[in-house]
């Protein structure tokens, strides 16, 4: 990856991912979100634990993160831009479009604020 690439990538990552590590590692404690996202092997949704590797991401400074650690990173940034496009009408505030980008360590609400 470029390093273009890179500072874009950490650019739209610092802004999109908007919870501490504290904060998304006590979300990911609820049962709200443990109820929502894609299932694919067990009990732990997909996007649960993406957010307990994103707990890890956040802990470690930009020159740390591996190959591995950017493409997360990258699928990040991807899905929570993705999601927010198909941000439903009226209150979101304890909605499953909600919890699942909480899972993902943003939370809609205060990127309104």
């Amino acid at each position: 990856m470029s390093p273009v690439d890179s500072d874009t990538i950490w650019q739209r990552w610092t802004a999109l991912v908007n919870l501490t590590p504290a904060e998304l590692e006590d979300w990911l404690e609820t049962d709200e979100s443990w109820s929502v996202g894609f299932k694919e092997y067990g009990e732990e949704s997909v996007g649960h634990a993406s957010g307990r590797r994103i707990v890890g991401l956040l802990q470690v400074g930009r020159e740390d993160l591996s190959e591995d650690d950017w493409r997360h990173v990258r699928k990040t940034v991807g899905f929570i831009r993705r999601h927010l496009a198909q941000r439903p009408t009226g209150d979101i505030t304890d909605t499953r479009w909600r919890y699942s980008l909480l899972n993902w360590g943003h939370d809609p609400l205060r990127a309104d604020r």
